[in-house]
């Protein structure tokens, strides 16, 4: 394993670490999901995916509180 591979494959676990850390989903562990559940639908890009989470906790002005 090369040098880029081990940093992509850190930066990929802190990137899992730290979604979790703050609450937000994992797009990895959606499109796991996609592929098991709805393989015949196309799932969302990781920008949709994550514009989608940040509505839903938040609201589409930034205005939803806890």
């Amino acid at each position: 394993m090369g040098f880029l591979s081990k940093i992509q494959k850190a930066y990929r676990k802190s990137d899992r670490f730290f979604h979790l850390l703050v609450g937000l989903p994992s797009y990895d562990k959606y499109i796991e999901y996609m592929e098991k559940f709805h393989p015949d639908k196309i799932p969302k890009t990781q920008k949709e995916f994550f514009i989608d989470v940040q509505e839903s906790r938040y609201g589409k002005d930034g205005s939803k509180k806890c």
